[in-house]
């Protein structure tokens, strides 16, 4: 799996952070989206693709 992230988009709700936080995080000053990890292990799936289907900005994008 490859996670990219769009930061001009992100809203900052924090939704990714709650659901995945060991693939990412938000930058202190803003509260922006950073990645963590672009490849998750197999074993975040099922959280990091509910975060990009929570994400109200849908700046979180997933590909196999």
């Amino acid at each position: 799996m490859k996670v990219t992230v769009d930061q001009q988009s992100c809203v900052a709700s924090g939704q990714c952070v709650m659901t995945a936080d060991d693939v990412f995080d938000q930058r202190d000053e803003d509260g922006i989206v950073e990645l963590l990890e672009a490849e998750p292990t197999d074993d975040r799936t099922e959280d990091v693709r509910q975060a990009a289907a929570l994400c109200p900005a849908r700046a979180i994008h997933v590909e196999r």
